[in-house]
Parts: C-alpha cells; sequence; structure tokens
C-alpha cells in the first residue's frame, strides 16, 4: 500500500468532454516531451534549442508572509498493488509486472546486483533494448510469442490501456499510485465537489481516477497523441459521463490564461518534463520555467485549496531544491510543505528503488 513514511528529522477548451475516441496514441507528453523520464522528443536535443522566453508570459511575483511549515524528508512508498509489482531490480535494470506482462527495462538507478536468478528474468515477456540513456530511442523485444501494441491494465479500480512505446515506457508509472491514493482520499473526504487540474497530464489516469472519485477535472497536455490515448482510456474505464475536460496545449499558456480569467482550482497536480516543447513550438526548460509556472500555479488555487502537487524526474537536483522553491512560492498561505522522493518496493529483497523527487503544499 502507499503510504507517507516522514524520515526524523487544440481541443478546445470548453464543455465537459465524453470520451470521444481519438488517434491511437504514442508516447508524446507534457508541455511536449515527458520529463527525460517521460519523452516525447529526446533531451538531448536540448543544447541547439533557442530558449524562448516562456517566462515573458508575466514578472515571476515576490510573495510575502511566513513560510509555510515543513515535513522533510518524507518517503512514499508503492509497494506491490493490484495490477502491477516491482518483482526484481539490479545491474541497471528493473523486472515488473504489469497487468499480464513480465517486463524488463533499464533503470540507472538500480545499482546493486540482482536477487533473483537469471532464469526468473528470462521469463519476461517483453524486454526493452536500444539506447540506454534515459531519453533513447530504443525497441521492444519480445523473448516468446509476439505482443501487440496494447493491452488492458487496471489500477485502483480504474481500467486504461498500456502501450509499449519506443521511450520504453508503458503509458503510467506507478509510483505515481502513492499521490493517486492521496489524491483521491482527499476527494472523498471533502464535502463539495474538488476541482482537480492535472499539468502534463499524459494518458490521463490520474485524471481518471480523480474523476472516479466525485473530482471536476481538467486534464492539461501538449501532445495530441497523448490526449487522444486519455480520451481511450475514458472510454476504457467507462467514465464518459464524467466531468473532464480534455485539453491539447501548452501548459504555460493555459494556466496563464485561467490567470487572467480568475479561474481557480482546489488540486493542481504538475508534472513536467525536464525539457520539452509546446504543440507551437514553444519550448520549456525545467530550471528556467518551474519558478514561474509554480507562481502562477498559487495564484490559480481556489479560495479553499487542498493541495499543491509537483513531481520531478531525472534532474540534477535533491528534494531540497523543489522543495525550497515552493516554500517560498507559498509564502504568507499557510499549510505545509512536505517533500522527499517516491520509491518503488521490490519484492524479491525488498529494496527501495527510487523513482523520483515530489514536494506538495497541503492546505490547513
Amino acid at each position: 500500500m502507499a503510504q507517507g513514511k516522514p524520515a526524523q528529522g487544440k481541443p478546445a477548451e470548453g464543455k465537459f468532454a465524453r470520451g470521444k475516441k481519438a488517434d491511437s496514441a504514442a508516447e508524446g507528453r507534457g508541455t511536449s516531451a515527458r520529463k527525460s523520464d517521460h519523452a516525447g522528443k529526446p533531451a538531448k536535443q536540448e543544447a541547439a534549442t533557442p530558449r524562448t522566453a516562456a517566462v515573458a508570459i508575466r514578472p515571476l511575483s515576490k510573495p510575502t508572509g511566513v513560510r509555510p511549515a515543513e515535513t522533510v524528508p518524507v518517503i512514499l512508498e508503492t509497494a506491490a498493488t493490484d495490477g502491477f509489482e516491482l518483482i526484481d531490480s539490479g545491474d541497471g535494470e528493473k523486472l515488473e509486472q504489469y497487468g499480464p506482462y513480465r517486463i524488463v527495462r533499464p533503470e540507472a538507478q538500480a545499482l546493486w546486483p540482482r536477487a533473483l536468478a537469471k532464469g526468473e528474468w528470462d521469463n519476461a515477456d517483453a524486454v526493452f533494448s536500444g539506447d540506454v540513456d534515459e531519453d533513447g530511442l530504443g525497441r521492444w523485444r519480445f523473448p516468446g510469442e509476439p505482443l501487440g501494441e496494447t493491452w488492458p491494465m487496471k489500477l485502483l479500480d480504474v481500467d486504461f490501456h498500456g502501450r509499449f512505446t519506443s521511450f520504453r515506457h508503458v503509458g503510467v508509472f506507478p509510483e505515481q499510485i502513492a499521490h493517486w491514493l492521496w489524491m483521491r482520499e482527499q476527494i472523498q473526504a471533502s464535502k463539495r465537489p474538488l476541482k482537480v487540474l492535472n499539468l502534463f497530464g499524459y494518458t490521463g489516469v490520474a485524471s481518471l481516477i480523480a474523476a472516479k472519485a466525485g473530482a471536476e477535472v481538467t486534464h492539461v497536455d501538449a501532445s495530441k497523441k497523448a490526449i487522444g490515448w486519455a480520451r481511450e482510456n475514458q472510454l476504457l474505464a467507462g467514465l464518459q459521463d464524467r466531468p473532464i475536460r480534455w485539453i491539447c496545449d501548452d501548459a504555460m499558456k493555459f494556466i496563464a490564461r485561467e490567470e487572467r480569467r480568475g479561474n481557480g482550482y482546489d488540486i493542481i497536480l504538475t508534472d513536467p518534463p525536464k525539457f520539452g516543447r509546446g504543440p507551437n513550438g514553444e519550448v520549456w526548460h525545467l530550471f528556467e520555467h518551474l519558478p514561474l509556472m509554480l507562481d502562477i500555479c498559487r495564484s490559480i488555487l481556489s479560495p479553499q485549496p487542498t493541495a499543491l502537487v509537483l513531481t520531478a524526474y531525472s534532474i540534477r537536483a535533491s528534494f531540497y531544491s523543489i522543495h525550497e522553491l515552493l516554500r517560498e512560492t507559498m509564502r504568507g498561505t499557510g499549510g505545509q510543505v512536505e517533500s522527499g522522493e517516491l520509491i518503488l518496493r521490490e519484492q524479491s529483497a525488498g529494496r527501495a528503488l527510487s523513482t523520483s523527487l515530489f514536494s506538495r503544499w497541503i492546505a490547513n
């Protein structure tokens, strides 16, 4: 069960979508690309890209007041759950169970030796091979019978499609279950329908979980293919009648418009890439644009907000970097900021595999 363990110390905006089936999706993501771990375009193209000024949207504000309370470090753990299991890891790879399939993929964090025998790994249904770089293209090899591109999956009682993509990903990031369980509890415990904004929403699993729990959801992603995949998942989950807006747009441009309109959200999930491009060539650089993105997100929180949740993958920083940034952003709001890492717990030897950093502000 996922839990927090504090250590010591365009489709056009407008009416709610009804799940119209779109083109089949590939791996595009986010304000463009997925974080280096969830890629749409390889981050290694970054050096050749002109650094357009997303910061020109508006100046960065300077919040005043006391910084929120803090809890650090917090380790949010996802153990084996119905639909997913980290079976083993080591030697730069991980062996996972996604629904009916056993899958082997590269994992730079797995510095230790494998716990299970070679034969256990050789029984995998799919193995990703190719460029070992986090953003590298590659191909899937199927040691047994050939497999289709997609297969049915279910997590937290929500159905969706898994998919073998050329960037080693399968359409869901199970370490996020820790956030999703917490979010679902907040939505279900609320005495009013909460409005959730899911930025860089990818294939929509978080959006579907929120909608099923009773929230009104706005899902934003810059990739038409990812939006199409998310709509397919909505159909598969049988949630066509739930209030979800599927918006294909650059995340920064969208939240800037929402700020000008005076719109607000009770929970904001933001899962930005390290580098990416928007649908009209907008360029996103995490370390340049994250402060302004969080600043605008603060301004579009509702008068009675619940949380602002940030996840960051494969970046050259510690969780303390984003922790202190979020505390500065949320000066004068009260509440608390808790930050740390998301981990997966393997079944073979019980080791913790760190997958990403996170920081979240929670209202009082």
